[in-house]
């Protein structure tokens, strides 16, 4: 990294990050109340609170947002005249799956072989230091020269839209000229990358009952109508023989035109093992950021252990469905309701319950905002350009932000790198790519100022 005021002090500044992401993560913010207590939420927003107020942020609230969670909020305010700025992020994570998998706890922030590891490490509890450590840099290096605001949101992860229905009722809240949203990734370490382009997301539960109650197998079995087995045909519809999403009336067939995912990369990054060929058809590219992508993500049944030889009354499951850019995330929600029910056979019945749902996103990559960052980008990766890239993910306040502030400049920046393994065991932050991007951020906000002469 060039030697630089900025970059010297957010070098100076990372042990103090470390400590404070090591707090951070230690919190089981998973904003479930049946995985974790609500405690555990209620804790991290007001850790990050304190840490807004101890940096001079002003009107530092708790949003009690209409799903039941809270998003955290504070003002810096800027020079006169100054732009002003808001920078997202979340602190609530995805459940830690199978502890025993972990290689160290995943609410403990561990060192190993250059990664920090912990639950919410990069996605999205890093997040927030980036966006600290950037703000204080400034405040070391002559000031800040952006009204700065911070909304940090409390269920992101379930998508259950409590932020996005808080600002629909609060529109002069994060009104801003540009947005920061840190809760994406470079393309692969070193790369430094802004996300042009956000899949949005549907999840719905599909429950399926044919029997009053569970019976012998060996006395009903062959005729009994098996309730699991409904529900296997009932999902497997949902693919082709490739593995290729098929929702009955969905598009299927997009394209992506820009940066490429080579596809011995990709199968490096998500592990894949040998043998094992991937799904589906196009580029990789295509697969992940231009057509829509089914996930199961759970089955209620049995399990192995303990299973008795019984015919299932009733099963269920929970279904996401990623939506790309161009299609409509309702309409998705509808063609894929309709989908799972024609698809069920034998006449059993079917329930489909909707979960949670957000709309993809487009950005304007050719906005002042984007040029500003490129330029602190070069600063903060000598040598290197910065790429626009789309991502798989959902990020549903993105769209909220858009209609509600049209003229505001929206930029997608992140720790979430392959490496990163976000949502799976293990995850974990790269600490050069923190520090790097915060850089990056300071630079930025610099840039943005004087590109709007202030």
């Amino acid at each position: 990294m060039t030697a630089n005021p900025i970059a010297g002090t957010v070098a100076s500044l990372m042990p103090r990050a470390r400590t404070e992401l090591a707090e951070l993560v230690a919190f089981r913010s998973v904003a479930d109340p049946a995985v974790f207590p609500r405690s555990e939420c209620e804790a991290a927003a007001g850790w990050v609170a304190d840490a807004l107020r101890a940096e001079g942020f002003q009107d530092v609230a708790l949003l009690d947002t209409p799903d039941g969670t809270q998003s955290v909020y504070g003002l810096l305010p800027g020079p006169e005249g100054a732009p002003t700025v808001l920078l997202y992020a979340h602190y609530d994570v995805q459940p830690p799956l199978d502890e025993d998998a972990w290689l160290t706890p995943p609410f403990e922030l561990t060192e190993r072989a250059g990664r920090w590891y912990g639950r919410g490490a990069a996605d999205c509890k890093g997040g927030f230091l980036m966006h600290l450590l950037a703000l204080r840099a400034l405040k070391a290096n002559g000031g800040v020269p952006v009204g700065v605001k911070v909304v940090v949101e409390g269920s992101e992860e379930q998508g259950t839209g409590g932020l996005e229905r808080y600002a629909e009722a609060h529109p002069e809240l994060l009104a801003a000229d540009a947005v920061v949203i840190g809760d994406t990734g470079n393309f692969r370490i070193g790369v430094p990358t802004v996300t042009a382009t956000l899949r949005g997301m549907t999840m719905v539960r599909v429950a399926v009952d044919t029997l009053e109650g569970n019976l012998h197998s060996g006395q009903f079995g062959g005729a009994a109508p098996d309730a699991l087995a409904v529900l296997i045909r009932v999902l497997d519809s949902l693919r082709a023989e490739d593995g290729s999403t098929t929702v009955d009336g969905l598009a299927a067939d997009g394209r992506w035109d820009g940066l490429a995912y080579p596809e011995a990369d990709f199968r490096q990054d998500a592990k894949v093992l040998d043998g094992v060929g991937l799904i589906g058809g196009g580029t990789v590219a295509d697969r992940l950021w231009a057509r829509p992508a089914v996930t199961v993500l759970g089955i209620d049944c049995p399990p192995v252990v303990g299973a008795t030889p019984s015919v299932q009354a009733s099963a269920r499951a929970t279904v996401s469905l990623r939506v790309p850019p161009g299609q409509d995330a309702v309409g998705a929600t509808a063609l894929l309701t309709a989908h799972l029910r024609k698809h069920t056979p034998w006449g059993a019945r079917v329930a489909v319950e909707p979960v949670g749902q957000g709309q993809p996103f487009r950005a304007d990559t050719a906005s002042p905002a984007y040029t500003a960052m490129a330029e602190a980008m070069r600063v903060a990766y000598p040598g290197e350009e910065m790429q626009s890239a789309g991502m798989g993910g959902s990020i549903p306040l993105c769209n909220t932000l858009a209609e509600l502030y049209p003229k505001a400049e929206i930029l997608l920046i992140g720790l979430s790198e392959p490496e990163a393994r976000i949502h799976a065991v293990n995850e974990s932050v790269s600490p050069e790519e923190l520090e790097r991007l915060s850089v990056a951020e300071a630079h930025f906000l610099v840039n943005y100022a004087r590109s709007k002469g202030a």
